[in-house]
């Protein structure tokens, strides 16, 4: 797995890696138990601070996604995919909420919903494979 971070982003440095690790392990490309590349070695790659990476670390560590075992490493939490699934689901469902009553507030018909929601999510769809 090869991650990646670019200064034009808005998103600070660790939240890209971040969001990169989460996705890698939502998508089964780090599976449970796998090892994550060491702090020094990750930070060498990405011309990052050790404290980036140790920083996206300790946040996925704190989500349940990654866990930290002292002297050996960071690898990919049992049931992590599960976990991060969950989580997920919960925030699209207060997302979707959110969404409708204001497309409800704004008298926007369930057609016209669907067809945006299906735009947006073709849209991102492509973002993401390029």
């Amino acid at each position: 797995m090869k991650f990646s971070v670019s200064d034009d982003s808005d998103k600070p440095k660790y939240e890209q890696l971040k969001t990169q690790i989460r996705s890698a392990v939502y998508s089964g490309e780090l599976t449970e138990g796998q090892a994550l590349p060491s702090l020094r070695r990750l930070a060498a790659e990405l011309g990052v601070s050790v404290l980036t990476v140790a920083r996206a670390y300790d946040e996925l560590a704190d989500e349940g996604i990654v866990r930290n075992e002292q002297g050996r490493g960071t690898f990919v939490a049992l049931r992590s995919g599960e976990v991060l699934r969950r989580r997920l689901l919960t925030k699209t469902r207060e997302n979707l909420e959110e969404a409708c009553a204001a497309a409800q507030r704004a008298d926007i018909s369930m057609q016209e919903l669907e067809q945006m929601l299906a735009e947006i999510y073709a849209d991102i769809e492509q973002q993401r494979l390029g």
